[in-house]
């Protein structure tokens, strides 16, 4: 076995992983990819990734934090949760939070106003930030420049943009998560050149299973369920794009996450 590559999105408490969550795990280890970092996205799914990691100390964390499109049931307490949350030592980040116009689940003017609590509650306990953007860049641009003094350390996690917002991004000091999106010769042709501008220094990869499973996969996984253990498959996509050894990638996102995520 070589190199170990850390996960940094897995929707490991997605209903699709029900019938063999342990095996899921086990079988990424198996193959050095450990450890899984669970994305929370609500206070109740952030509960349940933490309260799952726990169980694996070292093997699995978790980020504490409400997506966009779950931003309208937000209440008074929810930061307060989010805070004990992120007491634990498992918990490694806050989000995902950000902003999401694509689907506007919630209203903009709400998803404005819980992305910016949650940027301060990062502030206060010094944590990284895991961030979500869907067509709505020019509001998160704004608002990370406006609260930038609180922001530690933040990863724009599955980026699918433009050049200019990846430019502006690494300008910002932010971190970017690629996923097996890189992997589709159609919807990821432009990512699989500008994969090229991330500082080797700020990549991080992650396969947001059970979503996106890598189009070119050699042997297509049933129900088309992506799982960690892909992982590997796309830090070889990202080594071909970038004209580096996949060792070298493999090294080089490892330590970014280790270092990002204090791990």
């Amino acid at each position: 076995m070589g190199m170990s590559l850390i996960d940094i999105g897995v929707n490991l408490m997605h209903r699709s992983f029900h019938e063999d969550r342990e095996q899921v795990v086990e079988r990424a280890a198996a193959e050095g990819i450990t450890p899984l970092i669970i994305t929370g996205t609500s206070v109740r799914s952030s509960r349940g990734a933490s309260q799952y990691a726990a169980r694996y100390p070292g093997k699995l964390y978790a980020t504490a934090g409400v997506h966009p499109h779950d931003a309208k049931d937000c209440t008074p307490d929810t930061i307060q949760q989010l805070r004990t949350l992120a007491g634990q030592p498992q918990v490694v980040a806050i989000g995902e939070c950000g902003l999401d116009y694509n689907r506007d689940f919630s209203p903009r003017d709400v998803q404005r106003q819980w992305f910016r609590e949650q940027m301060k509650l990062a502030g206060e306990l010094k944590m990284p930030l895991f961030l979500h953007e869907r067509d709505a860049h020019e509001d998160f641009a704004a608002m990370l420049r406006e609260h930038h003094g609180l922001i530690n350390k933040a990863v724009v996690h599955c980026f699918t943009g433009t050049a200019q917002e990846l430019h502006m991004y690494v300008d910002m000091g932010l971190y970017i998560g690629i996923t097996g999106w890189i992997c589709d010769e159609r919807r990821g042709k432009h990512l699989r050149e500008l994969v090229r501008d991330i500082p080797l220094d700020r990549l991080m990869i992650e396969t947001d299973a059970p979503f996106l499973t890598p189009r070119n996969l050699p042997v297509k996984p049933k129900e088309g369920r992506n799982e960690p253990i892909y992982l590997a498959h796309i830090a070889a996509t990202v080594a071909e794009c970038t004209g580096r050894s996949i060792m070298e990638i493999e090294i080089a996102t490892t330590e970014t996450a280790k270092r990002f995520f204090g791990l």
